[in-house]
């Protein structure tokens, strides 16, 4: 149990960095979080935790606000669509190959980034999301690492300069195995929601808009 709940944890983490990201549509943000909340379920079921009932938007419910019965429509569907997942969480260890066996534990490697340089005309500051991309499944599999750049052309944290460094933890075989691996860059612009706005009256500050992507050579 501690096992499956270590890797429930490790998966929750890198979908939270996704959903903080900022750059996913609107549908793509609904099925991320339909994901987070069911792995959230099933891991308060597996503790023997209580069961928290929300509503088609993943929103907890508000017992003040709703009725008893919307309450318990909620609820039965809730653990209708969690003892389902049980069911197929069962039969799918049960079909592994090796059940019921200890093997070694797969290794684990990791992957070192020093970031350099970044060259862009942006003329506000920015946001860069930096990850591990795999374009056969067309999704991000590491957490993001994070770089605020300046509107000066180099880190907000000055003492960061030539010294941005991150390692990609926990990679395992399978990801090694992948036909293609790409490091990307998604560039978010943090500032004016026009970059042609200059009256006073107009002006707007602090807002987040996608900006560009980048990608690297395949690793």
């Amino acid at each position: 149990r501690y096992g499956q709940v270590k890797r429930m944890m490790q998966e929750l983490m890198e979908q939270r960095s996704q959903l903080l990201s900022g750059t996913l549509p609107k549908d793509q943000l609904l099925r991320l979080r339909k994901e987070v909340t069911g792995k959230m379920d099933y891991g308060n079921k597996i503790l023997a935790l209580d069961l928290v009932v929300r509503d088609e938007d993943e929103n907890i419910l508000d017992p003040d606000r709703t009725s008893v019965i919307s309450l318990f429509r909620a609820h039965r569907r809730a653990a209708q669509t969690l003892t389902q997942r049980i069911q197929e969480e069962t039969s799918s260890q049960q079909r592994a190959p090796g059940h019921g066996t200890h093997g070694a534990a797969s290794p684990s490697h990791n992957l070192y980034l020093c970031v350099r340089n970044f060259v862009c005309h942006i003329g506000e500051e920015a946001q860069l999301f930096m990850a591990l991309y795999d374009p056969g499944e067309q999704r991000i599999i590491s957490e993001n690492y994070v770089i605020r750049w300046a509107s000066t052309g180099v880190p907000q944290d000055i003492e960061l300069l030539n010294n941005l460094k991150v390692v990609f933890t926990d990679l395992g075989s399978t990801d090694l195995q992948r036909e293609r691996l790409f490091l990307v860059c998604q560039i978010i612009r943090v500032g004016r929601m026009d970059l042609r706005d200059s009256h006073s009256r107009k002006l707007s500050t602090g807002l987040r808009r996608p900006f560009g992507i980048s990608g690297g050579a395949g690793l």
